[in-house]
């Protein structure tokens, strides 16, 4: 057996200047490398070199997009709720009684498409844990999922696998999965979108940062063992695009382990509970390299550590591989030795390794000056010694050129006007079927009926409700609700205010629930940031959200940005995926979108304006192929009166249900309702055409409750919401009537095309 190379120590980088060293294999550019050269005023050893390309990569150091996430903070709204903000492992809000949430939305894409049920396993324990490391626990997870086009026989390979990755991870986690959304496109074909959303909840006085302070306390991996899988992982498929030999690329993903995750959140929330911990970080994307840099940057930023004191797998890993693995189920902890012997002993009682592997130390001023010092020896031999903060916060920021992609005045311009409109009663009929059943509005079960949502028993809406809400706590009323969305569509259109959109409907989502909104996160997912085009496209967006969230109070609290997601020189329609967090009183006031039975002749009111808008509509694509013009106009204002009204009529108990319009429009949300609750309905429309189809926003449809329809409408008329009574809930079939006529659906064949569509593909397998 031959013997182990010799590691590359620093002794050995100072004394061979000219070695040739992969930095561009590792996606380093030759001006990054350079200036590491600067920095180090040598050539870095093999493993700084691994620290440095991962901690630099796009995935890790945001280094094209920060310039823009910037406004995020420079235009946030003043807020009493927020109690941690960006830059943390999560955002962190007060939800009242002493209790706070934390949530966050984070893409796993590309270890998807690569092996679709590990990639996206891995992108739930990796969330996960990011709520946990804020002192959290976790209590339920969402999803926003893009794939290609329903017939794509990769669609066929990738839908299913992503699905059995997210279920068995929840699952075997025991949380449930309360909501998320799921769309279907070409651009997404050899990338799908995988967005994995977690929530947790705490006392204030249990939050916890990722910082090491105290020279002398130690440095404590716990969790599982290093191993090979994920070395250059989510870090470097994360910063790259697809092309033919992407499969190869499958040994780069990651294997998770949900049982050994679950016994590492009850031991670590064990340990936060004893207050056993001064620091704590979850190893994801970049593994010890990301753990070590950002806690020590994060505190006296003086760190030394063993490396050859790290649990293995395999005994043959190299110190570079060390660094680099981005295998699961692992923490670093920051512990004071009076604390230790407890710390291990918790651990060992949960089945959990614990390593000492270092400790943290102090730094000369000067040392400080330059960024802190990080020490890694191996088997006696120093092969890291390095300023942790050029690593962690100082990586180069990207002022990438940007332009207005050359075809976007002649796709605006080729507006939905030309396209044939429904010409007689059949026409609106077997459109508004079509539309029902199309891939990404047709019903979700055979994806979520997978999840278990209820699981803890504090779950009070899930999917197929606009929103999913959670109690806080057994002995609580207080409730949290959650919505995820985003619209490629609109935001290939105008990506400002597509992107507000987005937003917009995620805060209706929650607010139709009868939650207030109160907190956003976002996942940002685009093509290549080298491209001008996209570049435009992810400042126009980033622009849109941030003025958004600051015209209507809520603060962005994190998120993700997602670069490279093309295939070849193809890139994905913008899709910026936007979380919002709203709360309510009381979950006993919460409103369903499921029409109420045994309530015949309750009255149907539409709420807000309807527009002849259809740019970007489903109407437009699943009846035409079209996609052009400009998106539904964005009302922020309306957005927020439609918002307050619907939380003080839940608060009043006057209405019997609410659900959101959104896509597919009025005719959609109420064929929803009506399958739901099961129970019929008669719509009274003058443009029935327009009345089933437009997509304009700031918009819901309500059942108000008989005898409060005094109340309710002088409640619209406080908030200055128009309201329109269109219908009454009844019967078997969804009737629609108009001054020229009308037509009627039964509830049956609403359901054969609402609920056919994804298991004629899937259940034929």
């Amino acid at each position: 057996m031959p013997d182990a190379p010799l590691p590359d120590t620093v002794a050995t980088a100072q004394s061979t200047p000219d070695t040739p060293q992969p930095y561009a294999e590792l996606g380093m550019a030759q001006d990054e490398y350079a200036r590491v050269r600067e920095i180090l005023g040598r050539r870095p050893t093999s493993a700084e070199l691994a620290i440095y390309s991962v901690m630099w990569s796009e995935h890790c150091s945001y280094k094209s997009s920060k310039k823009h996430l910037r406004q995020f903070g420079e235009k946030a709204p003043a807020s009493d709720a927020l109690l941690v903000g960006m830059g943390e492992n999560a955002g962190v809000v007060d939800v009242g009684g002493g209790r706070a949430v934390t949530f966050k939305i984070e893409s796993h894409n590309h270890p998807s498409y690569v092996e679709p049920h590990q990639g996206a396993a891995t992108g739930v324990g990796g969330i996960v844990r990011d709520i946990l490391t804020m002192g959290a626990r976790p209590v339920a997870v969402m999803d926003a999922l893009r794939f290609g086009p329903l017939d794509a026989p990769d669609t066929r390979r990738v839908l299913p696998g992503v699905v059995s990755g997210i279920s068995f991870y929840g699952n075997c986690l025991g949380l449930p999965n309360i909501g998320g959304e799921i769309g279907f496109g070409a651009g997404y074909a050899g990338n799908p979108l995988v967005n994995a959303l977690c929530v947790g909840v705490m006392r204030h006085e249990d939050i916890k940062l990722a910082q090491a302070p105290g020279p002398g306390n130690k440095v404590v991996l716990f969790g599982a063992t290093t191993g090979p899988d994920g070395i250059g992982g989510a870090s470097v498929l994360a910063s790259a695009t697809f092309d033919d030999e992407s499969h190869a690329k499958r040994p780069s993903v990651q294997v998770g382990d949900p049982f050994m995750e679950k016994l590492l959140i009850e031991c670590s929330l064990e340990l936060f509970a004893a207050d056993l911990v001064v620091g704590i970080q979850d190893l994801g994307a970049a593994g010890v390299s990301c753990a070590t840099t950002e806690l020590a940057a994060g505190g006296t930023g003086g760190m030394r550590i063993e490396l050859d004191r790290v649990p293995l797998r395999d005994p043959r890993l190299t110190p570079e591989e060390i660094l680099m693995s981005e295998s699961q189920e692992r923490m670093m902890a920051i512990v004071e030795p009076a604390k230790l012997d407890a710390f291990l002993a918790t651990c060992r009682k949960w089945n959990i390794l614990a390593s000492v592997i270092g400790e943290v130390t102090d730094v000369t001023p000067e040392e400080a000056e330059r960024g802190g010092r990080l020490v890694m020896t191996w088997h006696g031999e120093t092969v890291v010694d390095m300023p942790p903060r050029t690593a962690s916060d100082e990586g180069p920021v990207y002022d990438r050129p940007y332009a207005r992609p050359a075809d976007q005045d002649a796709l605006q311009a080729d507006t939905p006007d030309r396209l044939e409109r429904p010409k007689t009663d059949d026409d609106l009929r077997e459109q508004l079927l079509r539309v029902l059943a199309a891939p990404g509005v047709c019903d979700p079960t055979w994806v979520t009926q997978q999840y278990d949502r209820y699981v803890m028993g504090n779950t009070v809406l899930a999917t197929p409700d606009d929103g999913g809400m959670i109690r806080v706590a057994e002995d609580a009323d207080t409730g949290i609700a959650l919505a995820v969305d985003g619209n490629g569509r609109y935001t290939r259109l105008d990506p400002y205010a597509g992107t507000q959109a987005a937003y917009a409907e995620a805060y209706r989502n929650v607010a139709a629930t009868g939650a207030r909104p109160l907190a956003v996160t976002n996942c940002l997912n685009f093509g290549s940031p080298e491209d001008p085009a996209v570049m435009w496209q992810f400042a126009e967006s980033t622009r849109g959200l941030a003025d958004a969230c600051q015209t209507l109070g809520t603060p962005v609290t994190g998120g993700n940005v997602s670069f490279y997601n093309q295939t070849g020189d193809t890139a994905i329609n913008p899709t910026p995926v936007i979380g919002v967090l709203g709360v309510i009183g009381d979950v006993r006031d919460r409103l369903a979108t499921a029409l109420p039975a045994g309530a015949d002749g309750a009255r149907i009111v539409l709420l807000g304006r309807t527009a002849e808008e259809f740019g970007g509509s489903v109407w437009a694509e699943v009846v035409h192929g079209h996609l052009g013009g400009l998106p539904p106009k964005v009302d922020l204002a309306a957005e927020a009166a439609l918002g307050e009204l619907l939380a003080e009529a839940a608060e009043a108990g006057v209405l019997a249900a609410a659900h959101d319009l959104s896509d597919g429009g009025l005719g959609v949300a109420v064929a929803e309702s009506a399958l739901r609750g099961g129970v019929g309905a008669t719509l009274h429309v003058t443009d029935a055409f327009t009345a089933l189809f437009s997509e304009s926003g700031a918009r819901a449809v309500v059942v108000v409750r008989p005898e409060s329809e005094d109340a309710f409408a002088a409640l619209c008329e406080r908030h200055g919401v128009p309201a329109a009574e269109i219908g009454t809930v009844g019967g078997e079939a969804l009737t629609v009537t108009h001054p020229e006529g009308g037509f009627s659906v039964s509830l049956a064949e609403l359901r054969t095309a609402y609920e056919s569509t994804l298991p004629a593909v899937f259940d034929a397998e």
